[in-house]
């Protein structure tokens, strides 16, 4: 497999750059956390880097350590939030691996026993929903 290039017209680094608005829950100098737009369960949320990179296969490691820092800050969170009984965790690489935005991301998916999740690419969420769920997991990583 030949080195991809980073498109930086992608939809996160858009959202990075405030040209296209996201439920933020966290964000430190390194990291963004935000709704997915079209969630595959309740509090489904995405960790994003602010450097460049568009996947698994070309982040720097120090971003890297910044990421999986906030997604396990995060995903602390959403389970508190969500009184999940698990938790989900994806990230794709790749259009043979999945990966439908090249900026690399991390899904966080709460769980819960007997109930499935919704397929990919479902439906989107209404905003206000996503916005109450947002806060939700904002609150819970004040406390």
């Amino acid at each position: 497999m030949t080195a991809k290039q980073y498109d930086p017209q992608n939809v996160f680094a858009k959202i990075l750059r405030g040209e296209l608005p996201a439920h933020k829950i966290y964000e430190d100098s390194e990291t963004f956390a935000f709704m997915d737009i079209m969630p595959r369960g309740p509090g489904h949320c995405l960790v994003i880097p602010k450097r460049p990179a568009r996947n698994m296969l070309d982040i720097e490691p120090e971003s890297l350590v910044a990421v999986t820092r906030t997604v396990q800050k995060v995903a602390k969170a959403a389970v508190k939030a969500f009184e999940a009984d698990g938790l989900t965790i994806q990230q794709f690489n790749e259009s043979a691996g999945g990966q439908i935005v090249f900026h690399l991301h991390v899904h966080i998916i709460p769980r819960f026993d007997g109930v499935a999740l919704n397929p990919p690419g479902g439906p989107m969420e209404d905003q206000s929903v996503l916005a109450a769920n947002a806060e939700k997991i904002r609150k819970a990583l004040e406390g």
